[in-house]
C-alpha cells in the first residue's frame, strides 16, 4: 500500500479520492488551506495540514513526516468563465501553486505525481468525441493553466525522475453513494447542484446560451461521476507504481448530455420542476465537449461504474437533500 499526500483533499473531487484511498487501504494525509474545501469532508483519522500549496517548506515537511510515496494534486481554481476575467489570479494559483508542490516533492524525494487536469486543455475541439491526440488549444485561462503544467511535467521528469499521470477530467458530478460526502462550493458554479437548488425553491437556474449548434441549442457536456474520477486516480497511482508510462488520459463517460437534458433529469429525480431562465452565452464555453476514454480503459483498466446520468443526479440529490446547507459547521 502507498502513502499518499493529497493536496486539495478537502475539496469536492479531492475528498472523494481521499475516501477511495482510505477504503483501498492506502495511508493518506491531506494538505488544504480550506479556502474552498471543508474539513468535515475528510474521513476521521486522516491528518490535515492546513496550509497553502505555495508554502514549499510546509508541503515538504508534510511529505517527509508522512513518508509519502506519491502526491495527488487537486488544489486549484476551477471556474473557466471566471478565469477569463481573472487570468493573473488563475496563473498564480494553478501554475505557480503546482510548481511549488513539484519543488517540495523534489526536495522530499517524492517522485510519483497524479495531476488533476481538465478537458479545458482542448478548447473548442475540431471533432468529438475528444481523443488525447487532438491538438490542445485552450480558449480560456483555466485551460491554459492546466496545459502549462502538463507541458512542464516532462521537463521535470527528465531533470528529476518524476513519474506522472495527468487526468483530463470532463464534468465532475454526483456524490458518494453513501450520501456522506458531496459537492459544496461557495459560490456554486456547477450545473447539477444549481439545478437541484432551483428545484428546491432556490434561485432560478440561468441557462447560458440557447443558440449553440446542438440539437436543443444548449451546450453538450460529458458528466462523469466523482467516484469514477476518484477510481481513476487510484488506477493512475497503481500504473505509476507498476512502471507505467507518464502521459495524459481523458476521464469521461463518453456520453454527451445537453443542459436541457440535465434539467429534465433533475426535475424527474427531485420530483419538482427546475425553474430556469435564459441568459447570454458565457465567454470560454465551447458548444460540445465529450470524451473518448479508450486509452484509460485500455492502459489503466478503468471503467466508469456510474455512467448513467440519472444515477449521477440521484446521488447528487441524495447528498443535497440531506445536507441543504452543505457541510454545516465545518471550516471553509
Amino acid at each position: 500500500m502507498a502513502r499518499v499526500v493529497v493536496t486539495g483533499g478537502a475539496g469536492y473531487i479531492g475528498s472523494h479520492a481521499v475516501r477511495a484511498l482510505v477504503d483501498a487501504g492506502h495511508g493518506v494525509a491531506v494538505i488544504d488551506d480550506l479556502s474552498a474545501g471543508h474539513a468535515g469532508s475528510i474521513p476521521a483519522g486522516v491528518p490535515l495540514t492546513r496550509a497553502s500549496v505555495h508554502d514549499v517548506d510546509t508541503v515538504r515537511r508534510a511529505l517527509q513526516d508522512h513518508g509519502a510515496d506519491a502526491v495527488m494534486h487537486f488544489a486549484a481554481w476551477l471556474v473557466a468563465s471566471e478565469s477569463v476575467h481573472k487570468p493573473l489570479e488563475y496563473y498564480a494559483n494553478n501554475v505557480s501553486g503546482t510548481l511549488a508542490v513539484l519543488e517540495a516533492m523534489h526536495a522530499a524525494g517524492v517522485r510519483r505525481f497524479v495531476y488533476s487536469s481538465s478537458c479545458a486543455v482542448y478548447g473548442e475541439p475540431p471533432a468529438v468525441p475528444i481523443v488525447e491526440t487532438l491538438d490542445t488549444r485552450p480558449i480560456n485561462a483555466y485551460g491554459e493553466t492546466k496545459l502549462a503544467v502538463e507541458r512542464a511535467l516532462p521537463h521535470v521528469a527528465r531533470a528529476h525522475g518524476l513519474q506522472w499521470i495527468a487526468l483530463r477530467y470532463f464534468n465532475a458530478a454526483g456524490a458518494h453513494p453513501s450520501g456522506t460526502i458531496g459537492e459544496d462550493h461557495s459560490p456554486e458554479s456547477h450545473l447539477i447542484p444549481l439545478a437541484i437548488r432551483a428545484a428546491m425553491g432556490g434561485p432560478a437556474l440561468r441557462v447560458f446560451g440557447q443558440d449553440y449548434p446542438t440539437p436543443d441549442g444548449t451546450c453538450l457536456r460529458d458528466y462523469i461521476h466523482v467516484c469514477d474520477l476518484a477510481d481513476a486516480h487510484l488506477r493512475a497511482l497503481a500504473a505509476l507504481e507498476n512502471g507505467g508510462e507518464s502521459r495524459a488520459y481523458n476521464i469521461g463517460s463518453g456520453t454527451p448530455h445537453s443542459v436541457r437534458a440535465v434539467i429534465d433529469t433533475v426535475s424527474r429525480v427531485v420530483g419538482k420542476p427546475v425553474a430556469w431562465e435564459p441568459a447570454d452565452r458565457r465567454a470560454g464555453d465551447p458548444p460540445a465537449l465529450y470524451a473518448a476514454s479508450d486509452r484509460a480503459k485500455r492502459e489503466l483498466d478503468w471503467q466508469p461504474r456510474y455512467a448513467d446520468l440519472e444515477t449521477i443526479v440521484r446521488h447528487a440529490w441524495q447528498w443535497h437533500s440531506t445536507h441543504p446547507r452543505g457541510y454545516e459547521g465545518s471550516d471553509h
